[in-house]
């Protein structure tokens, strides 16, 4: 009985392509010829339908990755920043206040920043005239 069911299904789906397939040479007045070109019409239009739609997908995923990057930025240098900061303070309040080696500390970060003061004056300045005339000139 299932058997029977399933040809008369099979049939009654044949017969409704034959009737679509003959509407469809009817309304292209009988021409097989136009009926590809329609075809082809649809497949282009189709196709340029999709250029659009991955054109407009692209365009919405491009401000989520560059909110994953950034976030993915922020948290890598937040990890650095915490990882250096972090054992430094936790080893800088460890060492007793008033010992020789916090004052050598102290003393030596001050003439490393004097140090990087003078030279970025140096480097705004410009060359000096000693400097200038032992340059070699072209």
């Amino acid at each position: 009985m299932i058997e029977l069911c399933a040809f008369f299904s099979h049939l009654c789906n044949l017969s409704l392509e034959i009737d679509m397939s003959e509407e469809a040479v009817d309304a292209t007045g009988g021409d097989p010829l136009n009926s590809v070109a329609d075809a082809l019409d649809a497949a282009v239009q189709a196709a340029r339908d999709g250029v659009s739609d991955a054109a407009s997908a692209a365009s919405r995923a491009v401000p989520v990755v560059g909110g994953v990057l950034s976030s993915l930025t922020y948290k890598a240098c937040y990890g650095v920043s915490y990882g250096v900061v972090f054992p430094t303070m936790f080893v800088v309040n460890l060492v007793p206040k008033e010992n020789a080696a916090v004052h050598g500390f102290i003393d030596g970060a001050r003439a490393a920043m004097d140090l990087i003061e003078e030279m970025k004056a140096k480097n705004s300045a410009g060359p000096t005239a000693g400097e200038a005339s032992a340059s070699p000139s072209s």
